[in-house]
């Protein structure tokens, strides 16, 4: 059952569950249900579609089919149990991309438990953080990081993932129609991250949206190089493969461009999900031909330039599908490019659900072609952030989600991205988007990645910078500086010139990939790195 965006009541959460405010009133008894609960669902769907047989995952040397999977669920959600979690709490998971991180999510949503997937790679300090703000009753982690959860009952991947059949299957929760599902932070690209909340309702409408993007096929075999504790690769790996019937590959290490092209040749997975960051790179350092078992690919993360998004595509034998989804809205993105309409430079349509609005400052329309912000409605927009009701008032109006994202709105329905809102920059009072001033510099052979701030120079006076890392082969320099120059110079007018361009080996970014724009708005990188190249 498909609700809209009513919110979750603290009521219904219990006084020490993670609150969103305002909350309406209490659900009605009689509209709890096993039903409700994701995980009956899901072996409901296996066993009436015939998947029961098939594979679910590919986790090193073991494959894992649906069959399998849903038994050890129900035996992870007993030792989950014993160990603390119950409905209604947080269970914190910070494991790599293996079984036990799916384990650990199902386990926990079996129960009523609020799935709190976060990234494994942080320090102790953001975890101890997640802590204080969460108050989960359980955290499942490698062994390793047992210490960064202090005060908290912990249990080890290696422990749940060699849990043995003799353990008894909890029996699934009774659940409401809204009940929560899984909370995850958002990348803390302007700040400090904030704890986004979705339901057990949202997976089935989120497996619809990635049938309509790419149409599943029987024997696909999905690789996302986003993670699963980042909420486009949730989408990719857990909330969308179990609902598809397709086969999703999942990698302990880092995916670096060797680590992923070792797998992809090994493994010959058909769809690939990354962001264009990886594609930037793989371009640069990849082999082409060990990716040819791949019939498309997606991207979503951050902003996809048309130059990179056809490069890749040739390079890769398989269209490259932009668009764009948000941890407000969960899963995979809500507004996409499908197989059947793919056009380099857009992010493609709203997907089915999914109602859009272009508004300006004072949240009033704007005509097509005209650049404001984009509001969305749907069912699987956040319940809210956890006890920030400041966010939620600013975020949320009725039904609608105010994403941040600046768009325009074509006559076709197609939807043209430029950048963040809080990603203007402001030269001589006049607003300017740099990823259109980006998308030119990454059209350049000799770049790899390039990212554009408003900086003071010494009188004062705010000027563009750009920070540009060089493609592989390529050696920065004062000339090559000044022809990226030239070319932003050819296409734009004379203010959106950046007055310098400043080599760089690398870009400040979030864990999840994104581009950080206020630690380039510091001046970033410190004196005494690469030379600028002036403008001429």
């Amino acid at each position: 059952m498909l609700r809209g965006t009513k919110r979750v009541p603290n009521s219904q959460l219990g006084a020490t569950a993670l609150q969103v405010k305002p909350g309406g009133s209490p659900l009605p008894r009689h509209d709890r249900s096993p039903a409700h609960n994701v995980t009956v669902w899901l072996e409901e769907l296996a066993r009436s579609s015939g998947w029961l047989t098939r594979v679910a995952y590919l986790d090193g040397d073991r494959r894992w089919s649906y069959e399998e999977v849903a038994a050890a669920v129900a035996s992870s959600a007993t030792l989950l149990e014993q160990r603390g979690a119950c409905a209604g709490r947080p269970v914190l998971i910070a494991t790599q991309d293996r079984i036990a991180f799916v384990l650990a999510f199902l386990g926990a949503a079996r129960l009523g438990a609020i799935a709190l997937p976060v990234n494994p790679r942080l320090g102790s300090k953001q975890h101890a953080f997640m802590v204080a703000d969460a108050k989960p009753t359980l955290a499942v982690c490698e062994d390793e990081l047992a210490g960064h959860f202090s005060g908290v009952e912990t249990l080890g991947a290696d422990e749940l993932e060699a849990l043995g059949p003799s353990q008894p299957p909890a029996p699934p929760a009774s659940l409401p129609p809204d009940a929560l599902l899984y909370g995850l932070y958002t990348s803390g690209t302007t700040g400090k991250p904030k704890l986004a909340l979705h339901r057990h309702s949202d997976v089935a409408h989120h497996a619809a949206v990635l049938r309509a993007t790419f149409e599943p096929a029987p024997d696909d075999v999905l690789y996302s190089v986003s993670r699963a504790y980042f909420s486009y690769g949730l989408g990719n790996s857990l909330l969308c493969v179990l609902s598809t019937g397709v086969a999703a590959v999942l990698q302990r290490e880092l995916p670096t461009v060797e680590a992923v092209s070792q797998l992809v040749a090994r493994v010959r997975p058909t769809v690939l999900f990354a962001v264009p960051t990886f594609y930037a790179v793989l371009l640069a350092e990849g082999d082409a031909s060990k990716f040819a078992s791949l019939r498309v690919c997606l991207s979503a993360g951050e902003a996809l330039a048309p130059a990179l998004q056809e490069r890749a595509a040739a390079f890769l034998g398989a269209p490259v599908l932009n668009g764009l989804g948000a941890t407000e809205v969960g899963g995979p993105p809500f507004i996409s490019n499908t197989l059947g309409n793919c056009r380099p430079g857009t992010l493609g349509k709203a997907m089915p659900g999914y109602e859009l609005s272009v508004r300006d400052e004072l949240a009033d329309p704007v005509p097509p072609g005209e650049v404001g912000t984009l509001w969305v409605k749907g069912p699987t927009i956040m319940v809210g952030y956890h006890n920030r009701p400041e966010e939620n008032a600013r975020t949320l109006v009725g039904d609608w989600l105010c994403t941040g994202d600046r768009v325009s709105l074509g006559q076709d329905g197609d939807v043209h991205y430029h950048g963040r809102k809080d990603d203007l920059e402001m030269v001589g009072g006049i607003s300017v988007a740099p990823t259109e001033i980006e998308g030119i510099l990454l059209g350049h052979p000799a770049v790899e990645e390039a990212a554009v701030v408003a900086l003071p120079d010494a009188i004062g006076a705010t000027r563009l910078q750009a920070f540009v890392v060089a493609a592989p082969g390529q050696a920065p320099s004062a000339e090559l500086g000044a022809a990226l120059l030239q070319l932003v110079r050819a296409h734009l007018v004379a203010y959106m010139v950046p007055r310098s361009v400043t080599f760089v080996d690398a870009l400040p970014r979030t864990p999840s990939g994104k581009l950080q724009r206020h630690v380039l708005r510091t001046g970033w990188p410190p004196e005494g790195g690469p030379a600028d190249a002036p403008a001429r």
